[in-house]
């Protein structure tokens, strides 16, 4: 099953477990590169991006379009941000802030239609704007997901419980934000932070559910395989373009004297 690089996940091909980006602004041009590429999944990070609800509801149909999934990381974990993103079309949301199993309880409701959860109805985009058919909201509370996000020392505690949750269909870890609250300082990939992601795996893989993660290195990549992660991200959009930036400016260094 391994590779020189890193493991595979057995469920997944090599581009289903690797290729998807994370983006913090409606870049269109990089999504279409992403696409052309075989780039599967799509996250955009609502909470620390300049989308407003405009821009919410035009690119997530222009990325699926392309053929990738939309993952939401919504701006709170709240009603009125968890429900736009889905009305909107994305096909999960990961919802940040979390602190315990009751705020996750409380948080996720918000995924899901009654009487699984308390997501609110409405006769737009996802339901062709018409009505909502017989089995129409049982179908969207299984193909939407909601994956609240262990990134505090509360959540990581909890992460039985709210793995637990009926309207939790797995948990994002967000390693660079638990390591801060975990008294560890800035992100770096050692061995603390591989104690929390594989604590993580573990519950998950009790629970039943998947588990997914920002990887940005063979190390996390190799771990996340190796732990049964369903797929990671791994690259960003401002990663990409400062590292073309820096080749650029390199080479013309190099070249104009």
């Amino acid at each position: 099953m391994a590779t020189d690089q890193f493991a595979i996940n057995e469920a997944s091909s090599a581009d289903d477990f690797t290729l998807n980006i994370w983006l913090t602004t409606p870049n269109y041009v990089i999504a279409e590169i992403a696409a052309d590429l075989g780039f599967k999944r799509i996250v955009f990070d609502i909470e620390h991006g300049p989308f407003d609800l405009r821009s919410m509801f035009e690119f997530f149909v222009f990325c699926k379009g392309l053929g990738m999934q939309v993952y939401a990381k919504v701006l709170a974990p709240e009603r009125s941000p968890i429900q736009s993103a889905l009305d909107f079309g994305a096909d999960a949301v990961l919802i940040p802030h979390v602190q315990s199993a009751a705020d996750a309880k409380r948080a996720t409701a918000f995924a899901k239609y009654p009487p699984v959860g308390d997501r609110s109805v409405t006769g737009g985009r996802m339901t062709q704007y018409a009505g909502g058919g017989k089995d129409f909201y049982d179908i969207q509370n299984k193909r939407t997901r909601c994956f609240p996000i262990i990134e505090t020392a509360g959540a990581l505690q909890d992460v039985e419980a709210i793995l637990a949750l009926p309207t939790v269909d797995g948990v994002f870890i967000g390693p660079t934000d638990l390591s801060m609250r975990r008294g560890r300082g800035a992100y770096q990939f050692d061995d603390g932070a591989a104690a929390d992601i594989i604590t993580v795996a573990n519950a998950a893989k009790a629970a039943g559910k998947p588990w997914i993660l920002p990887a940005w290195t063979p190390g996390e990549l190799s771990l996340a395989s190796e732990h049964g992660a369903e797929f990671c991200f791994t690259t960003t959009e401002f990663r990409i373009l400062r590292q073309g930036l820096e080749g650029a400016v390199s080479k013309l260094k190099s070249t104009i004297k």
